[in-house]
C-alpha cells in the first residue's frame, strides 16, 4: 500500500510540473488575426500577384489594337542603270496618318520617278512631286471598322479579365478563410481538453492527497489517473489535427520576397464574439442587388455581352458594298518657302480622284457571321438569366444555413450552461460524499463534448458567412 502511494505521488508531481510547463509556454502566445492574414495574403500571395497581371494583359491588348491607329512611314528606292542608258531611277514616300472618324486616312506623299522607261502615267519632272489627300469609305467601313472594332472588344476585355481577376482573388480568400476557421476550431478544441487534462489532473493530485491521508480509497487515485491518460491520449491526438491545420492555413502565407511562410506554433487566433448577430434583410439586398451587376461571373457575362454588340455592329456594316473615294493634290513643292508657278503647286486644277466599288452579289458569307453573332447573344441572355438565378438560389441558402446555425448555437449555449450547472452539483454532492469520481468524470466529458460541438457551431456558422459574401462575389 506504501508503495502504491509513493506512486501515486511521484504521478501527481510530474503532472504539476506539466502543467507548470505549459502555463509557461502559454505566455508566448500572440495572436494572428484575420487582418494579419488578409494583409500578408493580399500584398504577397502569388496567384493574387499573378491574378492582378490580368489587367496589364488587357491593357497590353488595347495597346495592340491603339496600334491600327498608328501613323505608318513608308518609303521605297528603286534604280536600274545598264548600257549607258538609265531605265529608271523611282523614289516613292508615304506618310499615312488613320484618322479615328469615317475609317479615313490621311496621306502625304512625296515621289521622284524619271528615267527613259519610266511608266508615263507616274512620270514626274526631276524635282519630283508632293502630294497630300485623303481616302473615305463612303459604303462598308464608314461607321466602324475592323480596326475600330478590335479597339472597342479589346476594351470590353479589361472589363472581362477584371471579372475573372475579382473571380481568382475571391477564391483564394474565401479558401483561406475556411482554413483560418479550420485552424480556428482545432485550437479550440486542443484547448477546451486541455483544459480537461488539467482539470483531471488536478483532480487526481487533490484525491491523491486525499489518499495519502487515508480519506479517499486508493481506487479513485487509480480511477482519476485513468481519466487523465484517456485525456491526454485524445489531446495527442487534436495537437496533430491542430498541427496539420496550422499547416495547410501556412499554404497561404508569403513574405515580399515570394518565400512561403510558415505559422508559428505561439500564433493562436483571434477570439470571436459568442453572441451571434445575422445580417439583417437590409444586408441581403444589398448583397442580392450587388450581385446582379457585381459579381465577377456577371461581370465577365456583361462584357462578353458587350463584345458581341461590337461585334454585331461590325458585321453589320460588313453588309453594305465597299465604296471609297480617295482625292489628293499634287504640286511640285518640295519645300514650305519654295516659290513655284501656280499651275505646279496646290490647287484645285493639278489633284489626282479614284474610288474603289465591290459587293457580293448574294453577301452569304457576311449574313452567315452576322447570324452567327446573334446565335451567341441569345446563347448568352439565356446564360446570364440562368447564372443571375442560381447566384440568387446561392445566397438564399446560405442565409439560410446561417439562420439554421445561429438557432443551433443558441440551443447549445443553453445546454453548456445546463451541463455546467449539472457538473457544479455533482461536485457539490461529491464533497458531501453522495456521489462518486466516475460520475463527475461522466459529467466532465459530457461537458467538454458539448463546448466541441459548440465551437464547431460557432466555426461553421462563421465559414458559412463568409461562403454567403463568397457567393454574392465579394469579401467578407
Amino acid at each position: 500500500m506504501n508503495k502504491l502511494k509513493f506512486i501515486v505521488i511521484v504521478l501527481c508531481l510530474f503532472s504539476f510540473r506539466n502543467i507548470q510547463a505549459q502555463e509557461k509556454e502559454d505566455r508566448l502566445e500572440k495572436t494572428f488575426t484575420l487582418e494579419d492574414m488578409e494583409e500578408l495574403l493580399m500584398a504577397n500571395h502569388p496567384i493574387v500577384k499573378q491574378v492582378t497581371l490580368l489587367s496589364e494583359t488587357a491593357k497590353a491588348q488595347v495597346t495592340q489594337a491603339l496600334g491600327k491607329f498608328d501613323p505608318t512611314v513608308s518609303a521605297s528606292f528603286k534604280n536600274k542603270y545598264f548600257g549607258n542608258t538609265d531605265y529608271y531611277n523611282q523614289w516613292n514616300s508615304e506618310l499615312k496618318i488613320p484618322l479615328w472618324l469615317a475609317g479615313a486616312d490621311l496621306k502625304i506623299a512625296y515621289d521622284r520617278n524619271v528615267g527613259d522607261y519610266t511608266n508615263p502615267q507616274s512620270r514626274t519632272n526631276n524635282a519630283g512631286l508632293s502630294a497630300i489627300g485623303l481616302s473615305i469609305p463612303l459604303g462598308q467601313g464608314l461607321i466602324v471598322d475592323s480596326r475600330r472594332n478590335t479597339l472597342a472588344q479589346a476594351k470590353a476585355m479589361i472589363n472581362y479579365l477584371e471579372g475573372e481577376k475579382i473571380k481568382q482573388i475571391n477564391a483564394i480568400w474565401f479558401q483561406a478563410l475556411s482554413d483560418y476557421w479550420n485552424w480556428y476550431f482545432a485550437y479550440q478544441q486542443y484547448q477546451l481538453l486541455q483544459e480537461g487534462v488539467k482539470l483531471a489532473d488536478q483532480r487526481f493530485k487533490a484525491i491523491s492527497e486525499q489518499t495519502i491521508l487515508g480519506d479517499k480509497p486508493t481506487i479513485d487515485s487509480i480511477e482519476a489517473l485513468v481519466v487523465v491518460k484517456e485525456r491526454k491520449i485524445e489531446l495527442s491526438k487534436y495537437a496533430v489535427e491542430l498541427k496539420n491545420a496550422r499547416i495547410v492555413l501556412s499554404n497561404h502565407l508569403w513574405n515580399d520576397q515570394q518565400f512561403p511562410v510558415e505559422l508559428p506554433e505561439y500564433a493562436i487566433p483571434e477570439k470571436i464574439e459568442r453572441a451571434i448577430s445575422l445580417p439583417d434583410n437590409k444586408v441581403i439586398s444589398g448583397l442580392l442587388d450587388s450581385a446582379k451587376i457585381a459579381h465577377p461571373e456577371m461581370i465577365k457575362l456583361a462584357s462578353k455581352s458587350q463584345q458581341l454588340m461590337f461585334e454585331e455592329r461590325y458585321r453589320k456594316e460588313m453588309l453594305k458594298p465597299r465604296f471609297t473615294v480617295s482625292g489628293t493634290l499634287i504640286s511640285s513643292r518640295r519645300g514650305i518657302n519654295e516659290v513655284i508657278p501656280p499651275q505646279y503647286d496646290f490647287n484645285w486644277r493639278n489633284y489626282k480622284l479614284g474610288f474603289e466599288f465591290g459587293f457580293p452579289l448574294f453577301i452569304r458569307a457576311e449574313r452567315g457571321k452576322l447570324r452567327e453573332v446573334r446565335i451567341k447573344q441569345d446563347q448568352l441572355r439565356f446564360e446570364q438569366v440562368v447564372t443571375e438565378r442560381n447566384i440568387y438560389n446561392d445566397i438564399i441558402k446560405k442565409y439560410n444555413d446561417l439562420n439554421a446555425y445561429s438557432q443551433q448555437i443558441d440551443l447549445q449555449s443553453v445546454n453548456v450552461s445546463n451541463q455546467e450547472f449539472l457538473l457544479k452539483g455533482e461536485l457539490n454532492k461529491f464533497e458531501l460524499g453522495e456521489s462518486t469520481l466516475f460520475v463527475i468524470n461522466s459529467r466532465e466529458n459530457k461537458l467538454i463534448e458539448m463546448r466541441i460541438k459548440q465551437e464547431k457551431l460557432l466555426t461553421d456558422y462563421r465559414k458559412a458567412l463568409a461562403e454567403l459574401y463568397y457567393k454574392a462575389g465579394t469579401k467578407f
